[in-house]
């Protein structure tokens, strides 16, 4: 199992979804993405996309200044 961190700050919607998206095909079942964005609809975007693809959201935290991390177990 292996973490990859996928860096969106400063991308706009649809953008950190997409990346995410993008960077999900290349990773084996278990393996862990962990996402940083800063986009202001990303909690309720991401939110919907692991429940749309079926994918654990393992927590996400507000870690000040609009920037937001997640971890999304594929």
């Amino acid at each position: 199992m292996a973490t990859e961190t996928l860096d969106a700050l400063g991308l706009k919607c649809p953008q950190p979804i997409l990346k995410v998206t993008a960077k999900a095909a290349t990773l084996k079942p278990g393996d862990i993405l962990e996402v940083v964005a800063d986009c202001p609809t990303f909690e309720k975007d991401i939110r919907q996309w692991c429940e749309r693809m079926k994918k654990p959201l393992l927590w996400i935290r507000n870690e000040g200044g609009g920037k937001m991390r997640c971890q999304i177990k594929m």
